[in-house]
């Protein structure tokens, strides 16, 4: 298979029908090679227009999914990243979207959940030539205050209600993009942080899997 080629057909048939016009973030998603950041098994299918396996699931463990790359792209259409900006990537498995942020912002910050994904996602950027990504381990909920404000956060999944404690780690202008699900129905959502209050839009529709621990919580039924 070649790559390249199917590289070129997602940006043309896929990314740029859909409405995302910034040339940097083309340039990104032309030249990162999305095929490192799956596995061997899915090689084939990493350009498919939808979601593509990252990470199988483990005992303990759900799977892990890359979004689709109309999905990702369009939602850092919205967040509209420059290289002045600091970014925060969440929950990006495999290491692509950070990947895709490096070619477009100053720093990039990448937080996923376990350690051992934390240093497979080093080598697979490192490997992809996105070796300038820090990379962090914690609790996707929880961001990174450690490295806080941030320009940009992009949550590479669903969650089931708004991320507080991450938009909290915004700075004064910042942008949070993320898909927003209730039961099956998903829409992208845009948060603005603009004298110090935070708002938030839907811009689109999508869906994608739950991110650990943004699951929708049980509730009680009397």
């Amino acid at each position: 298979m070649n790559f390249e080629t199917a590289r070129m057909a997602m940006v043309e048939s896929q990314i740029r029908p859909n409405g995302v016009r910034d040339p940097r973030i083309l340039n990104a998603f032309a030249t990162v090679p999305r095929e490192r950041f799956v596995p061997e098994s899915q090689k084939a299918l990493a350009y498919m227009d939808g979601p593509v396996l990252a990470v199988p699931a483990t005992p303990g463990a759900p799977a892990r999914y890359l979004l689709a790359p109309m999905v990702l792209a369009r939602l850092l259409q919205f967040a509209a990243p420059t290289e002045a900006c600091r970014a925060l990537d969440v929950g990006g498995a495999t290491g692509y979207p950070a990947a895709i942020l490096s070619k477009i912002c100053g720093k990039v910050c990448a937080l996923e959940l376990s350690e051992s994904l934390a240093e497979a996602m080093k080598g697979t950027l490192r490997s992809a030539g996105a070796d300038t990504v820090s990379v962090h381990r914690g609790a996707l909920e929880a961001g990174l205050a450690t490295e806080k404000p941030f320009d940009l956060i992009l949550l590479n999944g669903s969650v089931s209600r708004e991320p507080k404690v991450l938009l909290d780690q915004l700075a004064e202008g910042g942008r949070l993009v993320t898909i927003l699900r209730k039961g099956w129905q998903g829409h992208a959502y845009l948060f603005t942080k603009a004298s110090g209050v935070v708002s938030g839009r839907a811009v689109f529709d999508a869906g994608a899997e739950f991110l650990p621990g943004f699951e929708a919580k049980p509730e009680f039924v009397f």
